[in-house]
């Protein structure tokens, strides 16, 4: 069984969803995307496994906040 997991974060800008965007895409591998439509950011993540998919989403909550403390300045 396929696991898919969508994400969405809006941002204030284009600008800033694609920074914060561009400092996550770093950690897209196997089983995470992140793109940008608008001001939306979206992490779409699938995995043969639940639990892999509730891990890759808490790893990639933590870089986003940290994305976001480091463009707060």
């Amino acid at each position: 069984m396929r696991i898919a997991c969508r994400v969405e974060f809006s941002y204030p800008s284009k600008a800033r969803a694609e920074k914060v965007a561009r400092s996550l895409r770093v950690d897209d591998e196997t089983f995470i995307t992140t793109t940008v439509s608008g001001r939306t950011l979206i992490a779409d993540i699938q995995s043969d496994s639940f639990l892999r998919v509730l891990h890759t989403l808490e790893d990639y909550l933590s870089c986003l906040s940290v994305a976001e403390s480091v463009l707060r300045g």
